[in-house]
């Protein structure tokens, strides 16, 4: 037999022809072995929560009744094949079952798990949670004791965490302080712990997003792109040992330091200025998706930090790899492609959004195909072979910020009308974007798309002192945006054009066509994401706290379960355990109502209830007598809402985030005297409280405080005030 020259075998192909032999093999155990709505007996005999690359691969023809990874398979369609519900019973759905596993000072927006009966799920302070997915009940959680004084890095609020992977054997998550944790799935304990930061990237993150597993490693990245100096990569760890395989940068570091790789001394010349000294954003804080077929890893990435690349990059060009989606062979981690749908991101369009992939035919050809609504409203098909792009259309007619994609360049072709370096405005869509992470879910047969996105204006300006110096200060704690704020801002926006209409719709897209099936008009502009089922019906958590379902033919709704929290920013996903199909999304908390965030189950038939109770306006208690001055209140204003808003919520001002922590205008004398201790010595940051020693002296806090009890003092008067109104009706 002749010998082959080691050095002659292309090691890549050599490793997917191994790897497609084993996932083969692993076929056929499955089809062999596999009974309808159950999971692989090979995998129960050995281990009933062992999940691996072939069971993932073929669950959506083999066991539809599980839900093994957070897009429900590698293909992240998340389209149910379960036939228990359809339009002709949906209205006979009620509660299965709920249960609490947070409070209401976080977000619930995790997708559960369900493997064998058994739910894997986190709540937004990351602890996991293993329950019995027929009725709720604890069977472990495991507690990775999150440091909550991270939540000062994060960009919208509260505390959240988009779910978990199962791979052999093991439960992942990934942690709001920026860690990731390997968790027996049988047991609850923990097998490693390691902590994602490294120097390279700047300050250190928050992590949201879930992590993803295939071909034996695991995949992550980070968040906080808008706080202090970030600069965004992905990381592949070993699946059983938490080594790093490899790392792949998004945005180029300092130009006179080694490149860590080709891809980033490519992505330096799209840059201008001195970009590194602010970090350039490009986190990737939510989208990964992995392809079985070609090895790939999709990346979405991130805008840009500062947001108007003016500050950020001038004289600069595209600014890759921001606002892109990036595909990576998992072996090696090098760039297989790029599609960058906002080149020289300027309004925070981030690409981060949940990417579909799928097959679809396109003038009489197959095409294998990756489809995203990113943020920037219009909708992408990019073939996923060679990242061409293949349709880009407007999935919303609020649109300002640029007129269309042009199909010759697969450049968006910006609107001259709309500048805001120039001419600050307002501008559609806004950085919450048309569409944001809320889930989709795709219909490859039919070729449509069900997602819900909002029209919301943003106002875009630039940073005050930058317009008068040149120079823009980042800020290394809290928000560095460099778009104005205060009492520039405001002044601004009072002399622009009034704040369009926001709306908020659901509907069925053909991303081909750029048309609709159907289109409905949601009462709440910020909601959940969506689920879609072979038989015809779509579920979606809104938020006004209704779970509703709809005949996918039109979109009309056959029913609706109101509860007691909301379903802004959850996700929707379906399992079956025996002859029973459930229906599983996270609830919110309701601060007002001190309800805690839950997981929230429904079947049909179903006979369970919450608690509901009505929600009162709390009285304001006793103020400090303390007088004022003018000045101080006017600059407490600025800090309040430069600092605090994002947390504790705009206060006359409408805010783009579910706000579920304290309202300060009710706090009690002892805590208005134990401010200083609360937020600039942290004393209460395990609670989620940071401290703010190194942001705010004392007499700028004073200032916060002066004018939360002028606020207080205000809506105080308020209910007096309807207290006297109505005592004559009473007394009539």
């Amino acid at each position: 037999m002749k010998s082959i020259d080691p050095t002659l075998v292309d090691t890549k192909f050599f490793q997917r022809v191994v790897r497609t032999l084993c996932l083969s093999f692993g076929v056929l155990i499955a089809f062999y072995t596999t009974s309808d709505f159950g999971a692989s007996s090979f995998a129960a005999e050995s281990n009933s929560n062992y999940v691996d690359d072939a069971r993932i691969i073929n669950s959506f023809e083999n066991e539809p009744g599980n839900w093994l990874s957070y897009g429900q398979n590698y293909k992240e369609q998340r389209f149910s094949h379960l036939t228990q519900i359809t339009p002709d019973n949906a209205d006979r759905m009620g509660l299965a079952w709920s249960t609490t596993i947070g409070d209401y000072n976080m977000r619930m927006s995790g997708t559960p798990l369900v493997i064998d009966g058994v739910m894997y799920v986190s709540n937004g302070w990351s602890v996991v949670y293993a329950l019995d997915a027929t009725n709720g009940e604890e069977i472990w959680r495991y507690d990775p004791e999150v440091d909550r004084s991270y939540i000062r890095l994060a960009c919208c609020g509260p505390a959240h965490n988009r779910g978990v992977a199962a791979y052999q054997g093991k439960v992942y998550v990934a942690t709001f302080d920026g860690r990731l944790l390997a968790i027996d799935a049988t047991t609850g304990e923990k097998v490693w712990d390691i902590d994602t930061w490294i120097p390279a990237g700047l300050g250190r993150f928050n992590i949201t997003g879930a992590p993803r597993a295939a071909a034996g490693k695991i995949y992550i990245g980070q968040g906080s792109g808008e706080s202090g100096r970030r600069r965004g990569y992905v990381t592949a760890y070993n699946a059983e040992t938490g080594e790093v395989d490899w790392r792949f940068f998004l945005v180029p570091g300092d130009p006179s330091q080694p490149f860590e790789h080709p891809e980033m001394e490519l992505a330096a010349q799209t840059w201008g200025g001195e970009w590194w000294k602010f970090g350039g954003g490009g986190t990737a804080w939510n989208s990964l998706v992995y392809d079985e077929e070609l090895n790939s890893l999709y990346i979405g990435v991130g805008n840009g930090a500062p947001w108007p690349r003016e500050i950020r990059s001038p004289g600069g060009g595209d600014d890759l790899f921001l606002s892109t989606i990036v595909s990576v062979d998992v072996d090696t981690g090098r760039m297989n492609w790029y599609y960058q749908t906002t080149p020289g991101d300027n309004w925070d369009f981030s690409s981060a959004m949940d990417m579909t992939i799928g097959e679809i035919e396109l003038n009489g050809e197959q095409r294998k195909v990756l489809l995203q609504a990113p943020k920037n409203g219009f909708f992408y098909i990019v073939d996923r072979e060679s990242g061409e792009l293949l349709r880009a259309h407007a999935y919303t007619e609020g649109i300002t910020w640029a007129t269309h994609v042009d199909m010759e360049t697969g450049r968006p072709v910006e609107n001259p009308d709309v500048v805001y370096e120039n001419n600050p405005q307002w501008i559609l869509p806004a950085n919450s974007g048309a569409h944001n992470w809320e889930p989709q879910s795709w219909d490859n047969d039919m070729g449509l798309m069900y997602f819900y996105y909002h029209d919301i204006a943003n106002f875009y300006s630039l940073d005050e002192a930058f317009v008068n110096t040149g120079v823009y200060e980042m800020r290394e704690r809290g928000l560095s945006l460099g778009w104005g704020e205060g009492a520039y801002r405001r002044e601004l926006i009072e002399n622009a054009a009034p704040r369009p209409e926001s709306l908020a719709f659901v509907g069925a897209f053909d991303p081909i066509t750029g048309q609709y099936k159907w289109r409905q008009q949601l009462k709440s502009i910020y909601n959940g994401g969506v689920l879609a089922t072979t038989t015809g019906v779509l579920f979606q958590g809104e938020g006004t706290g209704d779970f509703v379902v709809r005949n996918t033919d039109n979109g009309n709704p056959i029913f609706n379960y109101r509860a007691p929290g909301t379903f802004r920013g959850t996700s929707m996903m379906s399992y079956q355990v025996g002859n029973t199909q459930y229906v599983a999304t996270m609830m919110n908390g309701n601060r007002a109502i001190d309800l805690g965030g839950a997981v929230v189950v429904f079947k049909l038939d179903g006979t369970a209830a919450m608690p509901i109770a009505d929600v009162v306006q709390a009285e304001v208690p006793e103020q400090p007598a303390t007088d004022f001055r003018l000045e101080a209140i006017r600059q407490g204003d600025d800090l309040y809402h430069s600092q605090c808003a994002s947390c504790h919520g705009g206060i006359g001002i409408p805010s783009e985030v579910a706000i579920i922590a304290p309202d300060l205008r009710l706090m009690h004398l002892a805590t208005h005297s134990e401010m200083q201790d609360i937020v600039l010595e942290g004393v209460r940051a395990q609670r989620g409280m940071p401290d703010f020693e190194d942001t705010l002296t004392n007499d700028q806090l004073e200032a916060i405080r002066a004018f939360i009890v002028t606020q207080a003092r205000q809506l105080k008067q308020y209910q007096e005030d309807r207290r006297t109104e109505e005592e004559p009706a009473n007394q009539a």
